[in-house]
């Protein structure tokens, strides 16, 4: 008898996210023993108050279309889940599980989202619930454990290299020019930020300053100006996690305990400014990192849907209580397996730029650049109408 799937996006978007949906979705419709396809708006609040949509549904155009459309279709959440699995919230889990006779659950989502793919399946396994659970990774940050990398970073990072290589041309213009700090993604870990090492001399940023080294505020501005006074300008670019004194006591704090990062150039621009008296200007990347369709990488496209099948061909082969992983088996030429983990072993856990891969505190090292260059390769091609691109609106048909 055919059971139901659900799908749910969980945490921050990236730029292809919708295109691991699209993987599950085309994948699901091989199997008949996957009757209903649904979609759980806003992650795990669509199973706690049985909001689910159709997504057999929608039309086949509309399908095409999520491939290109930025955010999480589906809606998101950064909704924490309690430890006691007794708790209320659990149980109206089970009876959204029930009532739909849903026999797969795919999670995807980050560090916290494994959290919660790990509660679901643990409580599955609790109350005698055939229901797998197979988590899907999915971050920009980069800081999944296990996995080789995560799906939406090397799209993240396509985006930073050349929004940032354009800014480094522009601020070569003038003869006597300014301090640029560009603020990047990165709590604790610094990938995205790491990414613009790839850049050749000449266009690529001075200094770069990731939040796995210690920060020390002379260092920075004895270096900066430095450079400055032989350049006559400087690039900086700076992770959002980076720690040195500022203000942060108005910044927000998710369920998860993160604080809101964002203003970290700002504050050390005052700085540069206050201590140095040189002009500055800073520069966040902010949410086009992970929201722009246009420099997608066409490898993390690819391994969007890759991971999405495999997830659910091993839900389907009985698996349940894992991620989907990406094991590297070359560089030259880039190849790569797809296999499965504990889950458990990668909930609230991070991965950090090792430290073999810098060289100092202000570069990378040639081990980085190999890394990175494979994910960021090849290139999509969005439809556009009057200009501008085109993305899919669901219809969002309610699961009675």
């Amino acid at each position: 008898m055919a059971k139901a799937m659900v799908y749910l996006q969980s945490g921050g978007p990236t730029a292809v996210i919708n295109c691991s949906l699209y993987g599950a979705i085309q994948e699901a419709k091989k199997h008949p023993e996957i009757g209903g396809i649904y979609g759980s708006l806003n992650g795990i609040e669509g199973l706690i108050n049985d909001d689910l949509i159709d997504l057999r549904a929608e039309d086949d155009d509309t399908i095409e279309l999520i491939k290109q459309t930025p955010g999480a279709i589906l809606g998101t959440t950064r909704f924490k889940m309690p430890a006691d699995l007794g708790a209320d919230l659990y149980r109206k889990v089970c009876d959204t599980v029930k009532a739909h006779d849903i026999g797969f659950i795919f999670v995807n989502g980050g560090n916290d989202s494994m959290d919660t793919c790990d509660k679901l399946s643990k409580l599955f396994a609790q109350r005698g619930l055939p229901t797998k659970v197979i988590g899907i990774p999915k971050t920009v940050d980069n800081d999944l454990a296990i996995t080789d990398h995560c799906i939406g970073y090397g799209s993240a990072a396509k985006y930073v290299i050349n929004t940032v290589k354009a800014i480094c041309v522009d601020a070569a213009c003038y003869k006597k020019g300014k301090v640029f700090i560009v603020e990047i993604m990165g709590r604790n870990a610094g990938w995205l930020t790491a990414s613009v090492d790839l850049l050749p001399i000449g266009c690529r940023p001075d200094l770069i300053y990731l939040p796995e080294n210690v920060f020390v505020m002379d260092n920075f501005l004895r270096d900066l100006n430095s450079i400055y006074q032989v350049k006559g300008h400087v690039i900086i670019a700076i992770s959002e996690g980076i720690v040195f004194e500022r203000d942060t006591s108005t910044a927000r704090v998710d369920a998860f305990g993160h604080i809101q990062l964002g203003g970290a150039a700002d504050a050390l621009s005052a700085v540069v400014e206050r201590r140095l008296g040189l002009p500055t200007r800073s520069v966040e990347l902010s949410l086009p990192q992970r929201a722009d369709p246009i420099l997608v990488s066409k490898v993390d496209q690819e391994e969007a849907f890759a991971c999405s099948q495999k997830a659910v061909q091993s839900a389907l082969s009985g698996e349940t209580a894992k991620m989907v992983i990406i094991k590297r088996l070359s560089d030259k030429p880039y190849k790569v397996e797809y296999a499965l983990e504990d889950v458990s072993k990668i909930a609230n856990a991070e991965k950090e730029v090792p430290s073999s891969m810098m060289r100092g505190i202000t570069r990378l090292d040639d081990s980085f650049r190999e890394y990175l260059r494979p994910l960021i390769d090849g290139e999509v091609h969005p439809r556009f109408k009057d200009g501008v691109f085109e993305s899919a609106v669901l219809k969002k048909a309610k699961v009675e």
